[in-house]
Order: structure tokens, then sequence, then C-alpha cells
């Protein structure tokens, strides 16, 4: 075989999938092929794939993430590291804002506690957002989300208007959160000096 040709019937199979995982394996790359192609996909998933994610959020009664609320055990840092690791999906293209308002606890706050939008899709609706301990308690709030890529901070959001009241955020667009890669040895014939690449 030349330098320049690559192994012959190199395959792609699918080991395991589920709703948020999968596992492939690639074989038989030539040796040394397995790390590049490893690391140059886990650098393409995590950031170049579009997803979702909260962009800003407007709380009623803050001005600033350094304050609390009477009758919410979380204080408003807590809540926007919560509202950060929301799981959403979105059809439209656009900046959509989104509508939260709850009163009377004690309570949890989950995503499914969010009023529904058509061209967004709350992936789990379990997902805890706050607490409310009290009776009195209350949590309204507008959350601005948008599609992206890759991770964008708070003072690089270009949708968000820097008014008193909006916090703006810290995104992570892409929907996978962690990609692992292992190279192994794999053998074709008597040749044992292949790669066999799991992601």
């Amino acid at each position: 075989m030349s330098v320049l040709e690559m192994q012959q019937g190199a395959t792609i199979e699918v080991r395991e999938r589920r709703d948020n995982y999968a596992k492939f394996v690639a074989e038989p790359l030539e040796r040394g092929f397995g790390m590049t192609l490893g690391n140059a996909l886990r650098r393409v998933l995590l950031s170049t794939i579009p997803g979702a994610a909260v962009t800003y959020v407007k709380i009623d009664g803050v001005l600033h993430e350094f304050s609390t609320l009477p009758g919410v055990v979380e204080d408003v840092t807590n809540l926007i590291l919560n509202l950060k690791g929301l799981p959403i999906k979105m059809t439209a293209d656009e900046p959509k804002v989104l509508q939260l308002q709850v009163t009377g606890g004690p309570r949890e706050i989950t995503a499914g506690d969010i009023q529904p939008d058509a061209e967004v899709e709350i992936l789990d609706p379990s997902y805890h957002l706050a607490t409310l301990n009290s009776k009195d308690g209350r949590l309204a709030m507008e959350i601005g989300v948008e599609k992206h890529r890759g991770y964008v901070t708070a003072d690089k959001q270009q949708n968000v208007e820097h008014l008193i009241g909006i916090i703006p955020m810290d995104s992570i667009f892409s929907p996978i959160r962690k990609v692992n890669y292992a190279v192994d040895d794999t053998r074709v014939g008597q040749v044992t000096d292949y790669d066999r690449l799991t992601v």
C-alpha cells in the first residue's frame, strides 16, 4: 500500500443510541488517524452545531444579578445558573421571549411552568428552576431565547438590549454538552497496527 492510499473497507458503526447519548466506532484507520479524527470530531461537535439557549432574563423586582427575592429560596445568581442549563429546542430563527409567572407556595418551580410557545419546545418539563418557600412567594420573569452556535458570553449578546432590569447571560448554544473519544489498536488480517476510534 502506498503512502497516499487509505485502508479500504473502513466502517462506521452505531454501537449505542439513546435520547441524549450515542456511541460510534470507526475502524480500521491508519495508525495516527484515530487521534486526528477523534480530536477534530470532538471540536466540531462541541463548537459548530447550532442550538438554542437563554440569552437574558428580566425578573420582576430585580435590577441586577446580586439580588434576592422574598419567598424564593434561590438568589438571583443561582436562578440564572439554573436558567443557563434550561434544555430547549427552537424552530424559529428569530429571538423569542418566554413568560413565567408563579405565585403561592411552598412549591418547586420547573421548566414546565413556563408558558408554552409554539416555536419553543421545553425538552425537560421537570427541570428545576427555583423553589418558593412561602404562600406569599412569587416569581415572574421574561426569558429571552434564541438560536446560535458555540458559547457566547453575556457582554457579547447582540440581540439583548441593555436596559435596567435586563440581565444578559452567558449562553451555551451547543446541544452537545460532552464528547469523549478513545483510540485502540485493531487488526486487519495479520497486521495489527491500525486504529479503532470510539466516539
